[in-house]
């Protein structure tokens, strides 16, 4: 194992538990308004904190992109220069669904669409009088 994937492995969180939690569970809107109340040095850990684990992943890039690319470097190395730029990119499109997913859904009937009439039953003379079909003779 490489010394630096074992620092990240090994690592803990640069804030307390509940300004994480609050980090988790913020809306897009509220992330840039918590991770300006966090001093620049501290951000730069933060986002390589949470950008090594794969549900703050993308936590880590939106914290990065307020880090300064110095920081990062010098708090990361290779991985910090990596995330620095990760983190200036255009987002990724989101990925697009499947036709099963935008197919209509089925609606069922709730009503008779015609009223059919009863049927009769043949007349047994009727069926006697019609004429036997002709046979053809080779």
């Amino acid at each position: 194992m490489l010394p630096q994937q074992q620092m990240f492995e090994d690592d803990v969180c640069p804030v307390r538990d509940e300004l994480l939690g609050e980090l988790y569970s913020s809306s897009k809107v509220g992330l840039p308004v918590l991770i300006a109340t966090v001093t620049p040095d501290l951000r730069a850990q933060l986002a390589l904190f949470c950008y090594h684990r794969s549900h703050l992943h993308t936590i880590g890039l939106a914290i990065a992109a307020s880090c300064d690319e110095d920081d990062l470097v010098q708090l990361g190395g290779a991985v910090g220069a990596s995330l620095y730029a990760r983190s200036r990119e255009a987002p990724s499109p989101a990925p697009v669904a499947s036709h099963y997913t935008n197919r209509r859904k089925i609606t069922l009937a709730t009503g008779s669409f015609r009223e059919m009439p009863p049927m009769d039953e043949p007349d047994e003379d009727t069926s006697e009088s019609k004429p036997a079909p002709m046979r053809r003779e080779a």
